[in-house]
């Protein structure tokens, strides 16, 4: 194994419940009706993706780039006073960064992926950040994935792949590399596809000791 790859949302910042208050927000403001199944549904999706979710199966009356443009505006403002960094998080990123490449695969925006990388002290140490945004389909199509790979210059094969959601966790499935999961508390994965993962961990500190074990 040449690289580790990390999923952002739920595995380095605890920040999906955040991006759920957020949509359901916007939804109830211009009209639509959220829909239980719709948290899970877009979980890994693109910012057009989900945009386009909310508004064409949601009801929410505005265009896409309105919703993208409504919600962004929001998270970024809440992560002004800082992301909220899971404990141990950036301690994990800077120990698997002393053994292997590392690179950050989200379907966050840039600028959601560069204030974590900024208020966790990590800009120079991860090599790669790429947003499902940069790629022609949001998890769980492997493309993300894949394209942080290329950026790497590593083969996918050689490298691991770390989320919490079942479409994250097909999405790196998909692009074949080994995939440890982190599942997440508030929205557990499919135990289904969770079993399908490599490794599973309870806690992101234990992924220095578990990749040591699997490498």
């Amino acid at each position: 194994m040449d690289a580790v790859v990390f999923d952002l949302d739920g595995v380095l910042v605890d920040s999906e419940r955040m991006w759920d208050e957020v949509r359901r927000s916007v939804v109830a403001e211009h009209g639509g009706r959220w829909r239980e199944e719709a948290t899970r549904t877009i979980q890994g999706m693109s910012t057009p993706e989900w945009a386009r979710y909310l508004v064409e199966e949601l009801g929410t009356r505005l265009t896409a780039d309105e919703v993208a443009d409504t919600v962004i505006r929001e998270m970024a403002a809440r992560y002004e006073s800082g992301p909220p960094i899971i404990a141990g998080a950036e301690k994990t990123v800077r120990a698997v960064a002393e053994r292997y490449s590392v690179a950050i695969a989200s379907s966050s925006p840039p600028t959601l992926i560069d204030a974590f990388l900024s208020a966790a002290r990590l800009t120079d140490l991860v090599r790669v950040a790429v947003s499902s945004e940069q790629v022609d389909a949001g998890k769980p199509a492997p493309d993300v994935y894949l394209e942080a790979a290329r950026r790497l210059e590593v083969a996918p094969v050689r490298c691991a792949a770390v989320e919490d959601s079942t479409n994250g966790l097909r999405s790196a499935l998909a692009a074949r590399m080994t995939v440890i999961g982190v599942p997440n508390p508030h929205y557990p994965p499919d135990p289904n596809v969770l079993a399908e993962a490599h490794a599973v961990i309870d806690d992101i500190t234990e992924l220095p000791e578990t990749l040591s074990r699997i490498r």
